[in-house]
């Protein structure tokens, strides 16, 4: 049995549509971001970077891990499916995954901070992170031209770029340029592993109503000013 700790982001998704594609066995430790759990010394001790997720695998010796594409690698590896075995599929799937980490993922998220919750518009900031994730979608949407998935089959890459991409609006990004990356993102959301695993820990709506989105900014707001992020 696989212990996740998580919370409703991208990155927790990254975690729990992995392991609902893979059919393992796990429980859910919701981790409250506002009440700054990611940072207690219990969580620390699994995660010493105090952010969300992390997982801790019963069967192995209550072995931890953290990071969310070291959880990914980590649980296909051990299931033996979505990472190739042969070294040059194996290095495409990686290269994919860490295309998202390094650039997918951090330029969304800093898209967010300035788009959405910092308390002043900084609109030279907000337009360059914007325009990188603009671009890294133009990069995905090239190689999805002529690639039914990022790396061959399905596989943990298609699931960690998707986790972010399906979220481009909240980014204030445009995915009407991005044919191909919107066939790609339709395809994934109908699959039934990815549907129940962005339903974990709670199921938040694709769309808010604006007290929905005032209420999500504060908190937000709130945990940057308090550094509880």
């Amino acid at each position: 049995m696989i212990d996740l700790y998580t919370s409703a982001t991208p990155n927790g998704w990254k975690a729990s549509v992995t392991l609902e594609e893979l059919e393992l066995p796990y429980t859910v430790k919701a981790i409250s971001l506002q009440a700054a759990e990611q940072k207690t010394p219990e969580f620390l001790a699994i995660n010493p970077n105090g952010r969300i997720p992390a997982i801790v695998d019963r069967a192995a010796g209550d072995f931890a891990v953290f990071e969310s594409g070291a959880i990914m690698v980590y649980l296909a590896e051990k299931a033996g499916r979505l990472l190739p075995t042969d070294t040059k599929g194996r290095s495409l799937v990686l290269q994919w995954l860490m295309f998202q980490m390094g650039g997918i993922g951090p330029m969304m998220g800093q898209a967010n901070v300035f788009f959405r919750y910092w308390p002043e518009k900084i609109q030279s900031v907000i337009d360059r992170y914007q325009g990188e994730g603009t671009r890294l979608f133009g990069v995905l949407n090239s190689r999805l031209a002529d690639h039914e998935y990022l790396a061959g089959d399905y596989s943990i890459a298609d699931i960690a770029n998707w986790c972010w991409v399906r979220t481009y609006a909240w980014s204030g990004i445009e995915i009407e340029p991005f044919p191909h990356v919107q066939r790609w993102m339709d395809a994934i959301t109908v699959r039934p592993g990815a549907d129940r695993g962005v339903r974990i820990p709670v199921d938040r709506p694709s769309v808010r109503t604006p007290e929905e989105q005032e209420a999500f900014v504060k908190a937000a707001q709130s945990m940057l000013q308090t550094g509880k992020n």
